[in-house]
């Protein structure tokens, strides 16, 4: 009996560090995560970019959708001509993963949401694992009365507030761009881009979350 359960262990162990690779973790998405690509779809990228191959595949609506980029820790895909999925693979700690899934829509302006899930797809608070930024945090602080007002003039038209998270195929930093000023009128957006922060707000993966990376600098000292 005890040598049966020391075989089920180090099998279980084996077991979830294969299932830690993001390519089986990806096949293994479930359906309702997944509404365009079947199981099929989905093992069929991995296949076709370690052939060689251009990897795309008909959706289940009969439209294309393209991985370019799938690595231990990391894919992007194109899930339909206005919408992209990222997922990246990152350590809790020594043996536990999470997984970070960008979604992004364009319509035309980039839309995202983040969502966090353990290695079985069980969804997980977005709270534990980063503080997302308030729109304020994307706007220089006027300098004078008249910037203050012309500021909020300007914000009147921005009713809806957007924003475009990337992540990084090589690190584990997230990034975040304002996007609202896409939707306006271009004379409108260019005249509120002069009081937007021109880089996008960028987070780092430290001892299991997110954190914005001013953060990290001021604690560093």
């Amino acid at each position: 009996m005890k040598r049966i359960l020391i075989v089920l262990l180090v099998c279980g162990i084996y077991g979830a560090g294969f299932a830690q690779d993001l390519k089986t973790l990806f096949v293994a998405m479930p359906d309702s995560l997944s509404p365009f690509l079947t199981e099929v779809n989905r093992a069929d990228f991995g296949d076709f970019l370690e052939s060689g191959m251009k990897a795309e595949v008909k959706n289940r609506f009969g439209n294309t959708s393209e991985m370019t980029k799938l690595t231990s820790d990391y894919l992007f895909l194109k899930s339909t001509s206005a919408s992209t999925l990222e997922l990246k693979l990152l350590p809790l700690n020594d043996s536990v993963k999470v997984i970070c899934a960008v979604s992004t829509y364009f319509a035309p302006a980039g839309d995202s949401q983040i969502a966090f899930y353990d290695t079985s797809w069980k969804k997980l608070s977005v709270n534990d694992f980063i503080q997302l930024p308030q729109e304020d945090s994307f706007y220089i602080v006027p300098q004078s009365d008249v910037q203050a007002d012309s500021l909020k003039n300007l914000r009147a038209y921005a009713d809806m507030y957007l924003w475009k998270a990337t992540l990084s195929a090589d690190q584990s930093v997230l990034s975040i761009t304002y996007t609202t000023p896409d939707y306006l009128d271009k004379k409108t957006a260019e005249a509120l881009k002069r009081y937007v922060v021109s880089t996008p707000l960028c987070y780092e993966w430290k001892n299991g979350k997110f954190i914005k990376r001013e953060e990290l600098n001021s604690l560093s000292k």
